[in-house]
């Protein structure tokens, strides 16, 4: 029923639409017919264009329900500060339509076409623009203090570099559901691994396709909030410069695991998150006098001196260690050494406290 409701209406639609365009052609070129005959050509244009419109019925009724699922879920996918400044945008882009069209409004045949045209434009453009400037903090403030929405926290963006890609670990991360914000990946950053991807060099090659398996395993299992962002820098800026002038610009954090990186961003007052850090963070901690087994594997630096390791890979410094490698012994922590690389256990066999 409802159906055959719109089919109608477009049918009247489109009759009234081609009486309105005969009448003014019509009136423009002043052909000095009759009235009878005038009035039979209206009513064929209003008859042609009406089957018209009902014969295409169907299809724009697909169109138009299609263009309606594809907006709704467009707005879904959008966060609260996108749906605001995207009404912004929208009514400053109107504004700017009309005002521009105000003159064309005289014009009889093209005013109208004219005007409907400059608003979707410039609606569309306002909509862009505004969109693309939700990293903005001002704006964040500016809204926020408006009422017109409710920023949550300091909850910033991070932008992935090429190692904590490959590293992998990124992925169970964001599934333990501690890591909050949307993750962004520079243009140069995805580049970056494609390169090494078609590398010559087998390692090279399978660590590149490593990383894009990670992404695609944020986007497309997890649904992770991931974009890739063309950012505007000097294509000579070396990476680590291009991926601390992309966090400055779009107000993100960084996400990371080389060291020089870490060290460097702080230098230049970028927020940093190490994976290396947050993994020794979560390491158990060893008090001193503690006993423990584990596995001598080789000998260490010092005279005398084993080396193991915890199953966490923590390394454990045996003094006196050497004559039992390859062999599992019992140790007692003396102290622990917390360093930028790791921590550092250090211990004596059990038998030689016990005998001393």
């Amino acid at each position: 029923m409802l159906n055959n409701v719109i089919k109608v209406s477009f049918s009247l639609v489109g009759g009234i639409t081609g009486y309105t365009l005969t009448r003014t052609l019509l009136a423009y070129s002043n052909p000095g017919i009759s009235d009878e005959f005038e009035i039979l050509i209206y009513a064929a244009a209003f008859l042609i264009v009406a089957v018209a419109f009902y014969s295409a019925s169907n299809k724009i009724i697909e169109l138009v329900m299609n263009l309606m699922d594809s907006i709704e879920n467009n707005i879904q996918k959008m966060t609260l500060l996108e749906l605001a400044l995207s009404i912004i945008g929208l009514i400053a882009g109107l504004i700017v339509a009309n005002l521009i069209s105000i003159p064309f409004n005289k014009l009889d045949i093209v005013g109208v076409p004219v005007a409907i045209f400059a608003n979707v434009l410039f609606g569309c453009i306002g909509i862009r623009i505004m969109v693309s400037k939700k990293n903005e903090v001002f704006l964040e403030s500016f809204l926020e203090k408006k009422g017109l929405i409710k920023v949550k926290g300091n909850i910033y963006p991070k932008i992935l570099d090429t190692s904590v890609i490959i590293d992998g670990r990124i992925v169970d991360i964001c599934r333990s559901g501690f890591l909050e914000g949307e993750l962004i990946i520079p243009a140069f950053i995805l580049e970056e691994l494609r390169h090494i991807a078609d590398s010559e060099d087998p390692l090279r090659r399978n660590r590149g396709r490593r990383g894009l398996d990670v992404l695609n395993i944020l986007q497309k299992e997890l649904g992770y909030p991931v974009r890739v962002e063309k950012v505007d820098i000097p294509e000579e800026t070396e990476v680590d410069s291009k991926l601390l002038k992309a966090a400055k610009k779009l107000h993100a954090e960084v996400l990371t695991i080389d060291y020089n990186l870490n060290k460097v961003a702080k230098i230049q007052d970028v927020p940093v998150l190490n994976i290396n850090e947050l993994s020794n963070a979560l390491k158990p901690i060893a008090l001193p006098g503690e006993e423990m087994k584990v596995q001598v594997i080789k000998d260490g630096k010092e005279n005398g001196q084993g080396i193991g390791y915890l199953d966490d890979g923590t390394m454990i410094v045996v003094d006196g260690g050497k004559k039992y490698i390859g062999e599992q012994v019992e140790v007692t922590v003396t102290s622990v050494l917390q360093t930028a690389a790791g921590r550092m256990i250090f211990a004596k066999p059990k038998t030689l406290i016990e005998s001393s």
